[in-house]
This record gives structure tokens, sequence and C-alpha cells, in this order.
């Protein structure tokens, strides 16, 4: 089992998604990325979001992390109306409260794998001597030991995506967002990422993935599927219906 994940109780509406709507300018275009889009979700969920190229699942998920804003609409998170808050008070909620998995990884190429694991703990200024004992038991879970001292150039795919897990779930956040999380992998490699995602999600942790990946998308116990900016399919209110 992976530890340092907080369990998280379910509590009602952890994330509240209200009317949410962006426009992107494409030349002279005007493109409509997210339409009145509405959303609630409660913690320890595990949600796939699936769609075609351009439906607005990425948009959706950078709007949740806090790395967009809508134009119109609401958005809280714990409570919090986020979408009110500045640019500084955002980044800070970001920081504490939220975890990233992007497919390209976004590892920083001159730090080892331990100093990229170890970042967020640095920016939220948590003293060395609580640090080093939490990026280790981190690197331990993930079965990185042996390679906490190499940049990620000396890495392989699977091991570059397994310390950006580490990275994101070593600040225990309140939500793990991860962005076609497989979809820069080989099949060995990806079946190894789902299953550690899956073991933090058993763990407590909430998750919300963007994927291309039918089969992988069958696995969340939510799926949502958009299209033209919209949600066009939730299972759980189908479920419910």
């Amino acid at each position: 089992m992976i530890s340092g994940v907080a369990s998280l109780a379910r509590q009602s509406a952890m994330i509240e998604v209200q009317g949410i709507s962006r426009v992107f300018s494409v030349g002279d275009e005007q493109v409509l990325a997210l339409q009145d889009v509405s959303l609630s979700v409660h913690a320890g969920e595990y949600i796939s979001i699936m769609g075609p190229s351009g439906s607005g699942k990425s948009t959706l998920l950078n709007t949740i992390g806090l790395l967009d804003r809508p134009d119109t609409g609401r958005y809280l998170l714990e409570g919090l109306d986020v979408t009110r808050m500045t640019d500084e008070e955002q980044a800070r909620i970001r920081r504490e409260r939220i975890g990233f998995i992007f497919q390209f990884f976004h590892l920083i190429p001159r730090l080892t794998a331990a100093e990229n694991i170890e970042l967020p703990l640095v920016l939220a200024s948590i003293p060395p001597a609580e640090r080093r004992p939490r990026v280790a038991a981190m690197l331990a879970a993930l079965q990185l030991q042996e390679r906490a001292n190499h940049r990620p150039d000396q890495l392989s795919g699977g091991q570059r995506q397994r310390v950006a897990i580490a990275r994101a779930a070593i600040i225990r956040p309140a939500v793990l967002l991860a962005d076609e999380p497989t979809g820069n992998l080989d099949r060995a490699a990806g079946t190894e990422v789902v299953r550690i995602i899956e073991e933090l999600h058993a763990n407590g942790l909430t998750v919300i993935m963007v994927t291309h990946d039918p089969e992988l998308g069958r696995r969340a116990g939510r799926r949502l599927r958009m299209q033209d900016g919209r949600i066009v399919a939730d299972s759980d209110h189908d479920a419910a219906a």
C-alpha cells in the first residue's frame, strides 16, 4: 500500500462547478471550449472524462486544477469560491490541494528524481527534516530508490511518470488530476501507472482523469463524456436514473 495519502471521507460536493463557460480566441475565430458546464464531485470519487479531441476535456480539467479561469460561472473547491480569488491565492491552493499528472511528465530536467519529487514540499516551505523521510518513503513505495539520483533523461518513460505521480501525491492533495497519464507510455508501463493511480484512489484520494482510451476510462467508478464543450453523459446520473 502507498503510505502518506490522507484518507478522505466522503462529503457533499468537494468540487462544485456551476455553469462555467470558456471562450478562446483562435485567429479571428472565437472557440467555445466549455458551454455552461456544471459538475459536482464528492471526495473519494474516481472519475474519467472521455470524448473526442476538442470536446473540452482538458479545458475542464485545467479549470478544476486552477490552471485556467472560466469566463462565466463559479467553481467551489472544498467550499471556497476559487473563481473570486487572486492569482496568488489560486496558486497557493493549487500547490497545497491539487496534484497533477500530465502525459509528457513535465519534470524539471536539471533535477534528480528525488529532487523533482521533493519540489512541491520545498515550495510549501516544509522543513528539510520533514521533507527527506517523505521523499524516501515515496521513492520506496513506487520502487524508485535506485533511480533517486537520476535525472529525467536517464529514466524510462514509465519511471518518469512514476516520478511525476510521486511528485503529485507527496503533497497529500485533495484531488489528483491526470491528463492522458498513459498516453505517452507502452502498454506495460501504462498498466503499472494505472495500478499506482488506482492504489492511490483505494487509499482515499479523489481522482479525475482525462483519457482517450475507452478501456482505461471504463475502469473509473464514474464516467463522463464530453462533446462540443458540454458534458453529454454522466454514468453517475445515468445509474441514478
